[in-house]
């Protein structure tokens, strides 16, 4: 029995001492279990941190780089408005100074215009009086003849009359005898200057200008190698730009000769370049026309892009822009066809915005108004045909289609602008020294001319002389005196000025002359 208790109060004693055993052993697992946990949670907390920071360090690299590239872009188009500014502010510089000078012209004119106005109104002053004076003289003197001579006013006139007719007929036929030998002895020198100069003025400038360009060359020297061995050089230039090479005895230039004025200018550029260089042989030649061929196509974008910001238009077609460029190097009449069809745009816009239309729209109409002159030359069909195709093409507005299709009257019109386009087409062709004439208009305005002075009655014959910068009348003694060919030279000049369209001044000279003729058998 004291056994079994013994036996039981060992086993509770060793049940005690287990359970505080594995009490203590569990703690402290316990607390290196918290402790690992937070040394884990401590290092997820800095790796957290340190990526938060990366990622923020990341965020503002960006910011700063989309700032920096947000303040570039800004900085570019401010720029680039400030350029715009610029120009625009030397544009309207440009054009207030031609204002001004305008207006100071316009003043001059005005202050010699009001000068000459007193300088008239006093000499008519001064005729007056004269004659007023010549008038009481006259009287006077008629009064004293007629107390010597004995005879009455009448009478004393026949007589004077008589008198006066035979000493008038006396000068008279001296000095037409005079006249017919000077202008005999002259005739033939001043007709042939007058050839000469006609000559010089018209046909050979305008030839010129259409059909050759002259290149300068430093020395007659490089002649012989544009020409090359057995003239080699020369062939092959002439083949790859399609123009004519002449090298003749003018000294230090060679002409370079071609209808089509856009390949004579590549042929200019690539000639000047191969001199530069040096090296001349087929191979540089075909090599340096592409590359100016090429260049040739930019330039002309260049250049119709510069005639759009001329003209105030934007939004238009690459190639409408390109055809544009091309107008630079075509003419009419002497008359460049892109600077006319500036001025046309500009005339349009002008007209449009007085009668209260699209301003802009009327300078489309009119810089595109001859745009099928840029390929007329290598199309069938009329430049007016080829115009309206292109502007279909491209898709113009409806309202510049019909301006190109009408500005000729092929067509109707649909819109104001149009009539206007066409008007202002009329207004910057038909201005003095904007087209040379063609010798049958030229002859034309001389009919016409011929035709007005016929109309009048008790005319004779008409002669238009001096290139038509004069037109001789001979009328019939019978009908018209001394008197009414005064009245009749300024009437012909009122309906020379009303009916005709003419360069310069037109001087109408009546000439009336009695002829009595003797037969004696």
């Amino acid at each position: 029995m004291d056994n079994m208790i013994l036996l039981l109060a060992i086993d509770v004693v060793t049940g005690v001492v287990f359970f505080l055993l594995g009490w203590i052993v569990g703690r402290r697992l316990m607390k290196a279990k918290l402790i690992a946990a937070r040394q884990e949670a401590d290092r997820i907390i800095a790796d957290a941190q340190k990526e938060a920071e990366t990622i923020f360090k990341e965020k503002m690299l960006e910011l700063k780089d989309e700032q920096l590239q947000l303040r570039s872009n800004l900085e570019a188009e401010l720029r680039q408005k400030q350029d715009d500014l610029a120009r625009g502010e030397r544009s309207l510089k440009d054009r207030e100074r031609n204002l001004n000078v305008r207006t100071e012209d316009l003043d001059k004119k005005n202050k010699e215009a009001e000068r000459l106005i007193q300088s008239n109104t006093a000499k008519e002053k001064a005729l007056q009086q004269k004659q007023s004076r010549i008038d009481t003289l006259e009287a006077e003197g008629q009064a004293a003849l007629e107390r010597v001579a004995g005879l009455s006013k009448e009478q004393a006139l026949e007589e004077l009359k008589e008198s006066l007719l035979e000493k008038a007929r006396e000068a008279t036929a001296e000095m037409v005898k005079e006249m017919r030998d000077r202008a005999r002895i002259n005739a033939n020198k001043e007709a042939k200057e007058v050839v000469v100069s006609a000559i010089q003025r018209s046909a050979v400038d305008h030839a010129v200008e259409s059909t050759v360009s002259v290149v300068p060359i430093p020395n007659d020297e490089i002649k012989g190698r544009i020409i090359g061995r057995e003239g080699r050089n020369i062939r092959a230039f002439e083949q790859a730009t399609g123009v004519d090479i002449i090298v003749d005895d003018t000294p230090e230039a060679v002409i370079i000769s071609a209808f089509d004025p856009l390949r004579r200018e590549v042929a200019r550029m690539a000639l000047e370049r191969l001199m530069a260089d040096g090296r001349i042989h087929p191979g540089r030649i075909e090599e340096l026309v592409k590359k100016c061929e090429k260049e040739m196509q930019e330039q002309l974008v260049q250049i119709g892009e510069a005639a759009c910001h001329e003209a105030g238009i934007s939004g238009l077609h690459a190639e409408i822009i390109k055809l544009l460029g091309r107008l630079k190097f075509r003419t009419s009449y002497g008359q460049n066809i892109l600077q006319h069809s500036i001025e046309v745009a500009h005339l349009t816009g002008l007209m449009c915005a007085q009668c209260g239309l699209d301003a802009k729209l009327g300078r489309r109409a009119g810089l595109l108004h001859d745009l099928g002159k840029s390929i007329d030359r290598f199309t069938e069909g009329t430049h007016v045909q080829i115009g309206v195709e292109l502007a279909k093409k491209y898709r113009e507005p409806k309202v510049v289609i019909n301006a190109i299709a009408a500005h000729h009257g092929d067509e109707e019109y649909t819109s104001p602008i149009s009539v206007l386009a066409q008007a202002a087409d009329a207004i910057s062709g038909a201005r003095p020294g904007a087209r040379r004439e063609t010798l049958e208009i030229y002859i034309q305005r001389l009919q016409k001319l011929e035709e007005i002075t016929n109309d009048f009655r008790g005319v004779q014959r008409a002669f238009a002389i001096q290139a038509g910068r004069e037109v001789r009348v001979i009328v019939e003694p019978e009908k018209v005196t001394d008197a009414m060919a005064e009245v009749m030279a300024m009437d012909i000049a009122k309906k020379i000025e009303s009916e005709l369209e003419y360069p310069g001044q037109i001087k109408v000279t009546v000439l009336r002359e009695f002829r009595a003729t003797g037969l004696a058998k």
